[in-house]
């Protein structure tokens, strides 16, 4: 039986930074300027989540596609790689 895209993304491994390397630069913008808050239906991990009336973002868990770099229709998501040896392991010595 071939796995869900949602199966495969448990199978991935973080080494998670206490940093956040995705900063939403203003909130304000998310709570009025979009209200289809676009970046909690683009992200496959499903990192940015709309609580009330602030965007949360889980960095924990980004799958560092960068799709909020270009998804986000204001510009209000900064987007860096994580520090070295932080984020997806894509590999395990």
């Amino acid at each position: 039986m071939a796995q869900t895209l949602e199966d495969k993304q448990y199978l991935l491994r973080f080494n998670c930074d206490t940093e956040s390397h995705l900063i939403i630069k203003n909130h304000d913008v998310c709570a009025t300027s979009c209200p289809g808050k676009d970046c909690t239906i683009f992200c496959p991990a499903e990192v940015y989540k709309w609580e009330g009336d602030r965007m949360f973002v889980g960095y924990e868990g980004c799958h560092e596609c960068g799709s909020c770099r270009i998804g986000c229709p204001h510009d209000n998501i900064e987007w860096h790689y994580p520090k070295g040896g932080h984020g997806i392991v894509f590999r395990l010595a």
